[in-house]
């Protein structure tokens, strides 16, 4: 019987591969900005072998300065609305596009826990924002997600898996959407 990190990790692995394989058939390159994440999407990414031809860059932006520098996100926008917020993930996604040769991008930040987080932001809320090159900013599918789970590796777990499946082909079409709430078991 496999342990929740293997079953974690054979589902993390699964997806990833399945979104390397359709953007290969796409002809397209993709890039992610991590903030709770730390680098895992992009690890799940870069563990399969020969994703190099589909995945462009991995920025880990962990601190408000760190999405300045790398991501070009403003301080205003990191003051009006903090790190955890639309508008950030909103920043880092086209910060990605500008700042790689990737085709869509998605950004992820949010508060994993277990501590850290505020009645307004709560621990599990994950922010995610996803960008095309050439689509028109206002367009960007933006996404808040509440989590419902304090344990951290489950967060970050299912905000991987979240991410993973905005980066497939089939969601191009996705704008800007409501709150939503989901399970992290």
């Amino acid at each position: 019987m496999l342990s929740v990190e293997e079953t974690r990790l054979a589902a993390r692995d699964d997806l990833a591969t399945a979104v390397l394989a359709a953007n290969r058939t796409a002809g397209r390159r993709i890039a992610v900005a991590e903030s709770c994440t730390g680098g895992m999407v992009s690890a799940a990414l870069t563990d399969i072998a020969g994703s190099s031809d589909v995945f462009s860059a991995g920025f880990v932006t962990y601190s408000g300065h760190a999405k300045q520098t790398q991501l070009g996100v403003s301080s205003e926008i990191l003051e009006t609305f903090g790190e955890v917020s639309l508008a950030t993930a909103w920043a880092m996604a086209a910060g990605v596009l500008a700042n790689s040769d990737a085709d869509v991008a998605v950004a992820i930040t949010g508060i994993a826990g277990p501590g850290g987080g505020s009645e307004k932001k709560p621990v599990g809320q994950v922010v995610f924002a996803r960008a095309l090159r050439g689509q028109d900013p206002d367009d960007y599918f933006t996404q808040r997600v509440q989590f419902e789970s304090t344990d951290r590796a489950a967060i970050r777990h299912h905000a991987t898996l979240f991410a993973l499946e905005l980066l497939q082909p089939g969601k191009d079409s996705l704008r800007p959407s409501e709150d939503v709430t989901l399970p992290a078991p």
